[in-house]
């Protein structure tokens, strides 16, 4: 029998090994010599998170955009990340390993460049898209606005949305793709390269400005699909055997028209993806019959890659009739949870699934890409012993592909199956996870619709004289800049190397600098700035019985963005107040408003890795009933303003449209659990929701019965106001859409802010007008922050200066 190098070992694609006395990391490099039978298992990875272990990509790319470092020094972090993906899948024993999953920003900003789809205001002239061009697109620049920002589907990751009209001068741009794929052969690794499909790239694009909504985007796929074939053709030139093209909108509730779309891209496609084994990679939910029946069909198409965690309906389509000689990609362990897989009931399905596509067609994979759920378990250094043997992050995700693919192919790790099975009875027979007065209280709220006693007009009037505002009034969302100084009070706190008096008194003197700005900045409603959150649901988290915490279990938001999901994992409850110490400080520093800052109870739910053993819906109301007590202690402590944010509402929305009002009915019921016992003329209830489609639940929105909302409209180029324009809708309550884009480093001038209030005029009554930025200040700088606001007040005085005259 030869030796096997230890590099063969570590990157020949089509190898996999099982090392049981090698340490548990799975990214450890052991420089050993080993001699054994060789076997390829079938597994696959639809994507990998890129944000780095310990978050490295969102630290290099924060110091080039601050000018500390140059471009070479972001390349170095970004290919020193793709090497360790590639390695560490391939020491895990993935077979079909993906490339192109990183991105410098996001996957589908990647393919705008690739196909050179720069608006021009950007400024390009062609040629290859570079950092400049690209990080304008997403962030905007001194000059001119970024590209909207939008939830890709129900998760909390962000996509830049691309403009498109008829206009559009498409070009291959972007060599992106063929680079990496290079890069990791270089290394011996031979990758599956990943491109966004050509038709749900479409399908996720909006026509540019000036463009009519009625223009179809989909007419402009002939025009991309030449790039396409450019790329396919230089992958097949650099030794591609195989590429995977992501068109997930096929869960969508398609048209004939649309479904269509498909069909004629692939058959477009098909002379040109000849000799390559071509993935249509699916996700997120089931596929509809109808979506089903034609991606089956399609014409050059090797195999077909299904969620079958979110997607089990799926499975009764491909029981029924699969196409013979087609491989599928079973996603069986989920790409958006962070729980142990059970890996016998997953081996059960695969095994049904072996009888119908044939042993040899059947490919363990995720549900969806891993850039969803946290990167290594490993890392995780607080978390209890019994707790961690629940859980599996992304790392621990690819052993679980492996060893279900092991296991099909007559290499059953043994071992590795009752550590699992042990894991899932403890967690079913801890007594951790149940709280019997919790569940009493849950099963009470079925008997009430929670609604307010009062019209919402009638509330808003009252309140208005009693919080003596002006016409649009002013505001801010929430959170002001997380200074260093800030995030270093926070860290030394939590590590208990400076006293609680030392930190309080140092929290007392940001709330006091942040009241004294708004004061003379003259904005109405203030906030006190949450210097102590570290996030929005980590912060409420930490303080409710059934979450737990890591360390470094951080997960891509958008960009550099990360978050650190809690993880819930039994029945919840309030112990103690939360927030009303500091929101009780906060109003004794000022005469005007101070605004209760609370996230309501299906944001909590959404941003967080939410136990899998019991309906959603049940949890949400448990942390309804939570935030339900938090809001009278804080109605009790004279704070006569309180904002419930509902940040992700939207986002939980299920994609197809037969399971949404379900979802909203809960969602909704939920928040008003929330605020249902307070004082109605006395009390003014406040919620915001940002960066994502609202128009299609507008009358959800509605039905939410608060008081003020606030609510993203810039970024997005204003599309909220189309559905009171166009669709008719009216509002009676108070209605704050975002006047400025905070996710840019730009300023918006006066005249601009001015611009955009004369247009919310149009369709909104000045009575319920209110005038914020879209989101919160949390990761601005104050050198942004000052003159941002000081140009929106002196909009809103311009504003009722106008209003008056013209009276």
């Amino acid at each position: 029998m030869r030796q096997i190098s230890p590099t063969l070992i570590s990157f020949h694609s089509s190898l996999s090994f099982s090392f049981p006395n090698l340490p548990a990391n799975p990214r450890l490099q052991i420089p050993v010599r080993f001699r054994f039978h060789i076997r390829s298992m079938a597994s696959h990875v639809v994507g990998y998170p890129r944000i780095g272990p310990k978050r490295e990509l969102k630290f290099a790319l924060e110091s080039f955009w601050d000018g500390k470092s140059n471009a070479e020094e972001l390349h170095k972090v970004a290919s020193d990340l793709r090497v360790s993906i590639w390695k560490q899948m391939a020491d895990a024993g993935i077979k079909y390993i993906p490339s192109n999953t990183f991105s410098y920003y996001d996957q589908v900003l990647d393919t705008t460049a690739m196909l050179g789809a720069v608006p021009s205001r950007y400024g390009w002239s062609g040629g290859e898209v570079g950092f400049d061009v690209y990080f304008s697109m997403a962030r905007g620049n001194a000059s001119v606005p970024a590209m909207e920002m939008t939830k890709w589907f129900d998760t909390n990751y962000h996509y830049i949305v691309p403009e498109l009209g008829l206009e559009t001068e498409f070009s291959y741009a972007s060599r992106k793709a063929v680079q990496e794929y290079k890069e990791a052969r270089a290394l011996g690794i031979d990758t599956v390269p990943v491109l966004v499909g050509p038709v749900s790239y479409l399908l996720l694009s909006k026509p540019a400005k000036g463009v009519g909504e009625s223009f179809s985007l989909l007419s402009l796929l002939d025009k991309i699909l030449p790039i396409y074939k450019e790329v396919v053709a230089e992958l097949k030139a650099a030794g591609a055997s195989w590429i995977q093209f992501d068109e997930p909108t096929l869960v969508m509730d398609l048209d004939s028209h649309k479904l269509h779309a498909f069909t004629h891209a692939y058959k477009e496609l098909e002379s040109s993806v000849s000799g390559l084994n071509v993935l249509i990679e699916t996700y997120f939910a089931d596929l509809p019959a109808d979506a089903y029946n034609t991606v089956t069909a399609l014409k050059g198409v090797t195999a077909i890659g299904f969620d079958l965690v979110r997607g089990s309906n799926t499975l009764d389509l491909i029981k029924n009739r699969y196409p013979p000689g087609k491989y599928l990609f079973a996603g069986v362990v989920d790409g958006r949870n962070i729980w142990a897989n059970d890996l016998d009931a997953s081996l059960s399905t695969l095994q049904a699934l072996e009888g119908v596509v044939g042993k040899d067609k059947l490919v363990v994979s995720t549900s969806c890409s891993l850039l969803h759920t946290a990167v290594d378990l490993v890392n995780e250094t607080k978390l209890d012993e019994e707790l961690k043997s629940w859980l599996a992050f992304a790392a621990q995700k690819l052993l679980e592909v492996n060893g279900l693919a092991k296991a099909l192919s007559g290499q059953k790790d043994e071992a590795f199956y009752s550590a699992n099975a042990a894991a899932h009875a403890s967690r079913r027979s801890s007594p951790r996870v149940t709280d019997e007065d919790v569940q009493i209280a849950t099963a009470a709220l079925k008997g009430s619709d929670h609604r307010r006693a009062t019209n919402v007009s009638a509330r808003l009037e009252a309140q208005h004289e009693k919080l003596n505002l002006p016409i649009i009034p002013t505001t801010t969302i929430g959170s002001f800049p997380q200074t260093l100084e800030l995030r270093k009070i926070r860290r030394e706190y939590k590590a208990s190397t400076i006293s609680e008096e030392d930190y309080v008194k140092a929290i007392k003197e940001e709330i006091e600098a942040v009241v004294k700005l708004q004061e003379e900045l003259d904005i109405d409603v203030l906030v006190h700035g949450e210097p102590e959150r570290n996030d929005m649901v980590e912060y409420f988290g930490e303080q409710l019985s059934g979450f737990a915490f890591t360390v470094n279990g951080w997960v891509q938001s958008y960009g550099s963005r990360c978050v650190k999901p809690p993880i819930i994992y039994s029945d919840v409850s309030r112990p103690k107040s939360m927030t009303v110490f500091w929101s009780k400080l906060a109003q004794s520093m000022t005469q005007r408003p101070m605004k209760g800052m609370l996230t309501g109870p299906v944001t909590i739910l959404n941003w967080s890795f939410v136990r899998n053993d019991q309906p959603r819906n049940e949890t949400c109301y448990q942390i309804a009933l939570a935030i339900k007590n938090e809001v009278e202690d804080l109605e009790k402590a004279g704070i006569g303003v309180i904002q419930i944010d509902e940040a992700a509402l939207r986002e939980g929305l299920p994609l197809r449209k037969s399971e949404q009002q379900f979802y909203l009915d809960w969602a909704v019921h939920s928040f008003r659990i929330t605020n249902s016992a307070v004082q109605d003329t006395t009390q003014q209830i406040h919620t915001h929701m940002c960066y994502s489609n609202f128009n299609d639940i507008i009358d959800s929105i509605i039905d939410m019965d608060a008081d003020v909302i606030t609510i993203e409209n810039s970024r997005s180029d204003e599309k909220l106001l189309s559905v009171f324009r166009e669709g008719g809708v009216k509002y009676g309550a108070g209605m704050g859409p975002g006047v400025y884009d905070i996710h840019s480093p730009r300023i918006p001038s006066t005249e601009e802010i001015v611009d955009r209030v004369n247009k919310m005029l149009t369709v909104l009554d000045s009575k319920f007008l209110w005038v914020n930025p879209d989101c919160g200040l949390k990761t601005r700088k104050y050198s942004e922050v000052k003159p941002a606001l000081s140009n929106m007040v002196a909009a809103a005085k311009l504003a009722r200066i106008n209003l008056a005259a013209n009276k």
